[in-house]
């Protein structure tokens, strides 16, 4: 295993005329330079450093470094003296194990080192961590005992305390029970003497007041017979008072009878008056409430009869105009469907035929838009000379000419020429016969119409 080891050594030259003279011999100028002589010496130090190092393990280097020093000299001294030189001491300043990053794991030697450093950390390692277990399970096992104890002594001081308490209790019940009795038999004593007191004082209060009692019934024996002598007069007196008095109550009687019989007569018939008025104004609310209520009720019923028959009208109206267009578009689509029919199967000629009717038809609209911009003509001027040729051929009614015929064809001709879409009008007419570039075109076919109906009569 490989270790890190710094060592100082302190060598110096025999003192000795055979040492000086072998290092005069042998080292000449370089006993002069410790640089040099450390370059020459280093070799064999580090060779018997090793050397005694391989014999030792690392504990032993760590614990018998005297040992390991000594080895060191042991193995130099001879070296050194074929140079007239002798180790003076060996000093150990570091030692300490090689870090893991400085092992060659390909190398034979550190890995043997690297492997049993590794054992090594790991076996220590793990005694290290049974040693922490050790202690934290001594520790807990301790502390466990320890509170176990302190429960125990705890319980045991609650205990304690509560016998302590108990007795303080008893023995304070056997004090309050003592004092009791004593304030009983002391309240007994009292009320004894009390109750002797009380009744020597009733007696003498009975004997007094027997005494008073006595004289008390003599005096009122005497002031009865006075009052009896005395109420007989006044019942005598009383006895006349009583007799007018009767006879007045009797009168006044007889008097307040009649008035109590007019008053009841007269509150009875204002009392049946005023029954009658609330019965016939009952009755009169009632038969009010009730027309009330029927009207209401009639009003209402004929309401609802009402928007009822209006909703059964309007739901009627609604279903048979629903029917009706249900009907009227089932005969429009068969009106259409039959019209599609007959169009399907109509002739070219008779396809041809349709078209010019609906132009025919169309033809008063398109003619009214075309000549539009003969409003904007203000007037035509019509100069005739004599002398030119009228009748020439120069061009013909349906180029747009306006030679030949009366002076209104002319005028009414020129103004043809400013139709709008000419072209697209004339194409137009032409589908159906009728050129218009002229009013003679235009009138043609009702002039040929008029022959052939005059040829037919």
């Amino acid at each position: 295993m490989r270790v890190d080891v710094v060592v100082a050594f302190f060598v110096r030259v025999k003192p000795s005329v055979e040492g000086i003279a072998t290092a005069a011999q042998t080292l000449g100028q370089r006993t002069l330079s410790p640089e040099d002589l450390r370059m020459l010496v280093e070799d064999k130090f580090v060779d018997a450093l090793r050397a005694t190092a391989a014999q030792m393990t690392m504990h032993e280097l760590q614990d018998t470094r005297e040992n390991f020093v000594q080895g060191v000299q042991n193995t130099v001294a001879e070296d050194l003296s074929k140079n007239g030189l002798e180790l003076e001491s060996v000093s150990l300043t570091n030692f300490n194990q090689t870090s893991k990053e400085h092992f060659n794991p390909n190398n034979a030697f550190d890995a043997e080192g690297l492997t049993k450093l590794t054992q090594e950390t790991e076996r220590r390692r793990r005694e290290r961590n049974e040693v922490e277990q050790d202690v934290e399970v001594a520790v807990r096992e301790k502390n466990r005992d320890a509170l176990s104890l302190k429960l125990e002594i705890e319980q045991q001081e609650a205990f304690m305390t509560l016998e302590q308490e108990q007795q303080v209790k008893k023995q304070n019940a056997k004090i309050a029970a003592f004092e009791a009795e004593r304030r009983r038999e002391a309240e007994q004593t009292r009320i004894l003497a009390e109750r002797q007191i009380q009744e020597t004082e009733i007696d003498r209060e009975q004997a007094v007041r027997s005494r008073k009692v006595e004289a008390e019934r003599e005096v009122r024996i005497k002031e009865i017979e006075q009052q009896q002598v005395t109420e007989i007069a006044n019942q005598t007196k009383s006895i006349a008072i009583a007799a007018k008095s009767e006879q007045q109550s009797q009168a006044e009687a007889r008097a307040n009878l009649a008035l109590a019989e007019a008053v009841s007569a007269q509150q009875n018939v204002e009392t049946t008056r005023q029954t009658a008025e609330a019965d016939r104004a009952k009755q009169v609310a009632l038969i009010a409430a009730a027309q009330d209520a029927e009207t209401k009720a009639v009003e209402l019923t004929v309401r609802a009869k009402a928007e009822k028959e209006a909703a059964e009208m309007q739901a009627a109206a609604i279903v048979e105009l629903a029917e009706a267009t249900r009907k009227k578009g089932l005969a429009e689509a068969e009106a259409q469907r039959a019209l599609n029919d007959a169009i399907n199967v109509l002739s070219d000629e008779q396809t041809s035929l349709k078209f010019k009717l609906a132009l025919l038809q169309a033809l008063p609209a398109v003619i009214e838009k075309s000549v539009e911009p003969m409003k904007s003509i203000d007037g035509i001027k019509i100069i005739q000379v004599d002398g030119l040729n009228r009748g020439g051929t120069a061009g013909d009614a349906s180029a747009g000419s306006v030679s030949g015929g009366n002076l209104a064809e002319q005028a009414l001709s020129a103004a043809l020429s400013y139709r709008t879409q000419a072209p697209l009008i004339d194409s137009l007419l032409n589908e159906i016969g009728v050129s218009g570039g002229s009013l003679a075109a235009l009138t043609s076919p009702l002039t040929s119409t008029t022959h052939v109906a005059e040829n037919v009569e």
